[in-house]
């Protein structure tokens, strides 16, 4: 059976589950709750098991904060043997407007700390992200608050859309590969 390593990157705690830089989390959560999966503590991360026509998703949430998210990625690559082209990190966007979905292959971390530390644990840029725009709507000097914070009312309502989206593009790269997911999603 194929494998996969899904990873949304997000902060463990309560004060970070409804902020725009834990959508890795929540992008994951509600494909879980879609498909009645049950994350459980393991180590470095909360992690749950997939399986659809031949493939295993598994899915993590680093519980190592976003910053030293490398960790708990290149452990579970490891100890379960999947292949760089496998995995697929979802990760908020600042540089993509609000509910963008972008599918790459590889790229620089462009200052996400989540993704400078995966790229420094596995010594490349060239790996699978799916990243979710969250916008840059904020003030000189506030790029921490705004990430840190809160959706707004109007990003709430568009939310459960943009999650339907996510769980198919996860899919798609599954049973489809990148290059087809990319082209079906990217743009769109």
């Amino acid at each position: 059976m194929k494998k996969f390593l899904i990873v949304g990157l997000g902060n463990i705690g309560e004060e970070y589950s409804n902020t725009r830089h834990n959508i890795g989390f929540k992008i994951l959560d509600d494909f879980a709750l879609k498909t009645s999966l049950v994350f459980e503590t393991d180590r470095l991360v909360d992690k749950a098991i997939y399986k659809l026509k031949g493939r295993t998703f598994i899915f993590i949430k680093p519980s190592t904060y976003m910053n030293l998210s490398g960790k708990a990625v290149k452990y579970w690559m490891d100890k379960e043997h999947i292949a760089i082209e496998n995995l697929l990190v979802i990760t908020d966007d600042l540089n993509l407007p609000f509910g963008s979905l972008r599918v790459k292959t590889k790229g620089t971390h462009g200052g996400h700390n989540g993704l400078r530390d995966i790229q420094d644990k596995l010594n490349t840029t060239i790996y699978n992200r799916f990243r979710f725009g969250i916008s840059n709507a904020f003030s000189k000097g506030r790029q921490v608050d705004y990430v840190l914070g809160n959706w707004t009312d109007s990003e709430i309502s568009e939310l459960p859309e943009r999650l339907d989206k996510a769980t198919e593009i996860i899919k798609s790269f599954v049973l489809s590969g990148v290059n087809t997911t990319m082209n079906t999603y990217n743009g769109k």
